[in-house]
Order: C-alpha cells, then structure tokens, then sequence
C-alpha cells in the first residue's frame, strides 16, 4: 500500500449548534489538504455533549457540507464509539493513570493559574486517589488522567511551535465528565486512532491542546497524526467566530454554494477575488504555501 493510500484526513466538527463561516472555512481546508493527496476524508461528528448537542444540528451540518460541494469516504457518530472509549478508560485505569477528582469547575478558577488556551489549569491534586473497589464506573465524580510530567517537544506542520509540559500548562485532563459522557480530550484521540487518521487540519484555536493529546496518545500507545493549525475568522471584537453567527444562506441553490466557496477561497488567499467557484476547482492550484497565516476578522 503506498503512503498515498494510507494517508487519512478528518473533519471532527461539534453538533453544538449550526454551522457558521468558521466552521466552512475548517471543513474547506480539511478536505482540500486530504483530496490534494489523495487521502480517504472522515466526517466524524463529535456528539458527545448530551445537554448541548443535537440531532437537528448533526443533520444541519451534513447537509451544509454536502451543499458546499464536500464529500467524505466515512461518516462517522462520535457517541457511537462509547465502548472504544470506555475501553481506553479501561486502559487508564490498569495502568494507575485515572483517578476520580471531584473539584467543581469554580473551585478550580479560584486556584487563579491561567492556562493557555485562557481558561484555568488545574493543579493535579488528586493524583494517586485509589479507585473504589467497583471501579471508574463506580465513580460519580469526574475522572482525570494522571499525564506524565516533563516538556514534550512538538512542532506542527506550519511551523506552529506545539511543545508544552501538558501536565504543568493545562493539569491532567479530565476524561469522563461528571454527568458521565466522555470528555472531548479522550475521545478524539481514541477516535482519531480508530479510524486511522495521520492528518488533523484544524484551527489555532485548538492548537494549545495538541500537546495533551499526544500525551495521551503515548499512555494509550496509540500513534500520533502529523498536525496543521490554521488561521481563524473571528468576530469584530477579537473572538472566534461563534455557531452565533450562522450560515449565510447561501445554501438555497447550487449557483448559491459556489458563490459561498468563493468567499471562503478569498478569506484563505486563495483565490484573489470572490468569484464564484468549486471545492473540485480549488483542488487544481491548492498549496499551503497560498493560505494565508493571519486571522481575518468578518462579523
């Protein structure tokens, strides 16, 4: 099997609402980097928040990606996967990794340390607590896994500099929320693995938690995908584009898609006007050399 073949892109977008510029712009440039290499593309759809996520939101993505001219070898339901990911739970727990860590979201602001994503890191404390005798499952509390610690040197494919000692910067990451579904940090690396993925393009954003991925990826021994970090489209104010802001609605006709991708084409660069086009179009020049690296700003 040539490297061609086995090269795996994804797009792993949250059915927490509908799909906005954003969230078009990261499935285009998913798909265009898979198709320019002639990898399978996976549409996963990450379900796993119960109070948030919805059915009517899942089909709302497909369609619009589908509207937009994209199209996958796989699709993918993330809570479909709840025996993998309790199985990696599993995992953790024979290898005294995971323990219960009953700190409310509250308590855990008022250690005041800042993370870098903005949010608050967490200070591990709970590492080593026994699980009960029935097990993780027994637990009511959320479950944290015990990241080794140390610097994890880590560079993605822009030149984005990853590395980070996860265990310092964010605090061991929880896996299984309270209410029990499975936290997004697991899922996706075990999801990631399953369906053989050796590419994730996706944007800046989530770049700050790479590191914490691969650290779970190596107590799992699971591979690690190669990694591109994009730029974002964000609001007037300097925040990312929200599932607020949704789709033009621009997916009434096809003349109409074509009209939204060549919006998106001149966002990235790489068209040098918003002439009307196709995702198959775009195939014919696309480079990462032309995507631009600034984030632009449009609401």
């Amino acid at each position: 099997m040539s490297a061609e073949v086995a090269c795996v892109g994804r797009f792993a977008p949250s059915t927490t609402g509908p799909p906005h510029l954003g969230t078009l712009l990261a499935a285009l440039l998913a798909w265009l980097d898979a198709r320019s290499r002639g990898a399978r593309f996976v549409l996963r759809l990450e379900d796993l928040d119960p109070d948030r996520c919805k059915p009517a939101f899942a089909d709302a993505l497909v369609d619009g990606l589908s509207r937009l001219g994209l199209d996958w070898d796989a699709l993918v339901v993330q809570s479909a996967a709840r025996p993998a990911h309790e199985a990696a739970l599993d995992a953790l727990a024979a290898s005294g990794r995971l323990y219960p860590a009953p700190l409310t979201r509250a308590e855990q602001r008022a250690l005041g340390r800042r993370a870098p994503d903005g949010g608050f890191a967490y200070d591990n404390r709970g590492r080593g607590t026994p699980l009960p005798a029935g097990g993780w499952r027994a637990v009511d509390a959320p479950l944290r896994a015990a990241l080794p610690d140390g610097p994890l040197a880590l560079t993605d494919e822009s030149g984005l500099d990853l590395s980070q000692d996860p265990a310092h910067a964010f605090g061991d990451p929880i896996v299984r929320r309270r209410d029990g579904a499975i936290a997004y940090q697991l899922a996706v690396v075990v999801d990631d693995a399953a369906a053989g993925v050796t590419r994730v393009v996706r944007g800046r954003d989530i770049a700050p938690s790479t590191a914490t991925q691969a650290r779970l990826a190596e107590l799992l021994g699971l591979p690690r995908p190669a990694y591109r970090h994009h730029f974002l489209l964000l609001e007037r104010h300097g925040d990312k584009l929200a599932k607020s802001h949704g789709a033009p609605e621009a997916f009434a006709s096809h003349a109409d898609a074509e009209a939204l991708v060549g919006h998106l084409a001149w966002l990235a660069g790489l068209t040098p006007d918003a002439a009307p086009t196709t995702p198959r179009a775009l195939l014919r020049t696309f480079a990462w050399e032309r995507v631009r690296a600034d984030d632009v700003v449009v609401g």
